[in-house]
């Protein structure tokens, strides 16, 4: 094997890691500054994100026509545990040209106009509101944080004030996002650090994998960036936040395989660059086959009809790019030029033991040779936890693999219990919010829908029927049809009189504002815009029904569509992908039935969690998906990195302890990537958005169960079990092979009652 071993000539053994490393730290310097940049090319409007053929789409098209803006309302609420005399209320107009006048807010056409609606009595006089359009909806959270403080600036002393509706709602969302630009990252590093300093004991190591992770981050940040500022993908929140986590995790995750691969060949020759030789020929397939397989799922996410969904794929897509290329040549760099250095103080030397988790050391009991023979066959120079999970496995792979099966189909009936059919926005928000508040003191004092009103679009020729049919649609409290004034006729007043502008027409449409009696976000809102989209087509045909509330619905119904057509795409894909780098078709079919049992249990456990210990009112309807391309795509990783490793050791050992002996050599550096990845996922669960936290937990428990349990006892169990059938219909699952791989590694073995081998496999 040492004549095959790689030795460039010097200028090349200079040159070439010094090229590397500095082209990734020009990407990096370009690709750093940008990460603070994200938020500025980033939205959160709900609206943008839907098909441009949902219902609630085209009637918000519709309602631009009408209203000439793309203004946000918020709702200015002011309360009082007492009646309002006619002099508070008095005292109170004149907050509305004062509100009016802040920065970002809509100025009206003619000077002594107004767009500021307000203030306007709840009926038992114990609260007035103001609607007021918010025109700039890039800087929504300055906007909304001024609005406040003029609020308070002319507050009464003992009412209380709040700044809600979906312009304050959105700002405290932004607000809620704003730890991604720095603090998640920060968390998700140290948390990374400290487990590779626990794993390797290293104080170079961990800065150097790090390195690689950071590095490939901000070179996929600033491609990201481009893509977004030129418009041709949707970059949310919640994306940033996921492709931080991911690149972070993934880049990691194939950095530990090269590094343990490295690490063993140093054990084996004296050369750093031979050592890297023979790291890259074992390591590039599966890291290269694992980050495939994690693109194509994410691609997958391109079929998607919602548009955070659709732009989801690429982004994260570019950011395993670069964590493949990252680990595959930036690492390399480093390692070749620190060589035994980035191991201190543990530097591996020839001939020594390996030293990685699973591995003999010296003064091992079982370095003996009546020990050694009392061993299963694969497990010889393998010990600690993995020699034992590989006995247990030897000596009883049906039960192992029948017990594993048992606790996952139990967790997963806990998935009944999801509620994944989308939540209130005021639930969204984890922490402390004022439009939250505000939202629950408005429904005390008013309809709890006004100031998100339900839009309907209908023909000038029947509106008069429409208008009708929505006053009387149960839920609704009012409706009627914009004015000529500007915005939408105010509500009645005390003495009952309303508007008499003329109705706006557009096109031959007009446009109807119907006021909810629920809440605009809650799921009896939802309700009363199905029952509306049934009946008001009786009055006329081509009616639309669009709104907040109307574009919510339509986002959990396309969410739900979205996971019966990716699933199925995305197992395709991967079994396609497993098929051709296992040469086998029985083995991918097993690891594909095991990661979906693995991502059933761990939605199933999720549910629980979340119903009945975080007490979550429910969950995105994106939450299945994004759970299921995250775990199946990373789980098969962890398999892929074992499997590829059993397929090595099979060749020359035979399956049986090919299996034994691949889990042994790969245990401790397998559960050590599951443990980074779930750590980093979790670290999503800091920044306090119902969604985030939410995909931290599936994905952070699911990548656990999936290392400890699945990877390591069910699918080697299995296998163990079935054999070299395993293989079929390659030539290693033939009997032929078998028997030729007994006979190469054929010494002195213990009775086969106890190593449980199949005849053409025992010496």
């Amino acid at each position: 094997m040492n004549g095959k071993d790689w030795m460039p000539k010097r200028w090349l053994r200079i040159l070439l890691p010094l090229v590397l490393i500095i082209a990734w730290l020009g990407a990096a310097s370009f690709g750093g500054p940008t990460f603070g940049k994200l938020s500025a090319v980033s939205s959160n409007d709900q609206a943008s994100f839907l098909p441009a053929s949902a219902e609630s789409t085209e009637a918000r098209e519709w309602q631009q026509r009408f209203l000439d803006s793309s203004a946000i309302p918020a709702i200015v609420l002011v309360t009082s545990d007492s009646e309002m005399s006619r002099d508070t209320l008095a005292g109170y107009a004149g907050l509305e040209k004062k509100l009016g006048a802040v920065a970002g807010v809509e100025k009206p056409v003619a000077p002594a106009a107004t767009v500021v609606a307000g203030p306007i009595p709840s009926t038992d006089r114990k609260a007035v509101e103001f609607l007021v359009p918010v025109a700039d909806t890039n800087n929504i959270k300055t906007v909304v944080a001024d609005l406040r403080a003029v609020v308070a600036d002319n507050l009464r002393a003992g009412d209380t004030a709040y700044v809600t509706g979906p312009a304050g709602l959105t700002a405290d969302l932004v607000s809620s996002f704003s730890g991604i630009d720095g603090v998640l990252l920060l968390v998700a590093l140290v948390a990374v650090f400290v487990i590779l300093l626990a794993v390797y004991r290293s104080l170079v190591l961990p800065i150097l994998v790090l390195l690689t992770s950071v590095f490939a981050l901000s070179a996929a940040i600033l491609l990201v960036y481009a893509f977004a500022s030129w418009d041709w993908i949707k970059l949310s929140g919640q994306s940033q936040g996921i492709l931080s986590i991911l690149v972070i995790g993934a880049a990691t995750d194939y950095s530990l395989l090269l590094v343990s691969r490295y690490r063993e060949a140093l054990h084996q020759v004296q050369s750093r660059w031979a050592a890297l030789g023979r790291a890259m020929r074992a390591a590039w397939e599966p890291i290269l086959a694992s980050g495939t397989t994690v693109i194509l799922a994410l691609l997958c996410l391109l079929v998607s009809d919602l548009n955070s969904n659709r732009s989801l794929g690429p982004i994260a897509a570019i950011g395993i790019v670069f964590s493949l290329l990252s680990s595959l040549t930036f690492l390399p760099a480093l390692l070749v030029v620190f060589g035994r250095v980035a191991f201190w103080p543990f530097r591996p030397l020839p001939g020594q033991a390996n030293g990685q988790v699973g591995s003999a050391r010296p003064g091992s009991k079982h370095r003996a040779g009546a020990s050694e023979l009392d061993t299963p066959r694969g497990l010889q120079g393998i010990s600690g936890l993995w020699r034992g999970v590989g006995t247990l496995i030897s000596r009883r792979p049906r039960a192992t693999w029948i017990v594993a099966l048992v606790i996952l189909l139990a967790a997963s009936a806990g998935v009944l219990q999801l509620h994944a059919n989308g939540v209130p926005q005021s639930d969204v928000i984890l922490a402390k919010s004022d439009a939250v508040d505000g939202q629950k003191a408005l429904a005390q004092h008013f309809d709890a829908g006004s100031g998100s009103p339900v839009v309907i679009i209908a023909d000038q020729a029947k509106a008069t029927q429409v208008l009708a049919a929505a006053k009387g649609q149960d839920g609704i409290t009012s409706a009627a049809l914009y004015s000529s004034g500007g915005r939408p006729a105010p509500a009645p007043d005390a003495a009952g009189s309303k508007s008499a502008k003329p109705a706006v027409v557009r096109d031959g449409k007009v446009l109807i504002n119907a006021t909810l009696s629920a809440q605009a976000d809650s799921a009896a809102a939802e309700q009363v815009v199905t029952d509306l989209r049934q009946s008001l087509p009786s009055s006329d045909p081509s009616v639309l029904v669009g709104g907040v509330t109307a574009i919510a619905l339509d986002t959990n119904t396309t969410a739900q569509s979205d996971l019966l057509k990716i699933i199925p795409l995305v197992l395709a894909v991967i079994l396609v992908i497993l098929m051709l780098l296992l040469r086998s078709v029985v083995a991918p079919v097993l690891l594909i039935l095991s990661v979906v049992l693995s991502y059933a249990a761990s939605l199933g456990v999720s549910a629980l969690v979340f119903n009945h210990l975080f007490h979550f009112p429910g969950a995105d309807a994106a939450v299945p998906l994004f759970g299921f391309v995250f775990l199946v795509a990373l789980g098969v990783d962890y398999n892929i990195f074992l499997m590829t490793r059993v397929r090595e050791e099979s060749i020359g050992r035979g399956t049986r302890p090919g299996i034994l002996h691949g889990l042994g050599v790969t245990g401790g550096v397998i559960t050590s990537a599951g443990v980074v990845l779930a750590a980093t996922f979790a670290a999503l669960g800091i920044i306090p958005i119902l969604f985030l936290v939410q995909i931290a937990f599936i994905v952070a428990f699911g990548v656990l169960l999936d290392t400890i349990l699945v990877r390591s006892l069910l699918v080697p169990a299995l296998a163990y079990d079935l054999g070299p059938v395993i293989w079929w219909p390659s030539r290693l699952g033939r009997p032929a092979h078998a028997v030729a791989a007994a006979e190469t590694t054929a010494v002195s073995w213990p009775s086969p009652t106890r190593t449980g081998g199949p005849k053409s496999e025992r010496p």
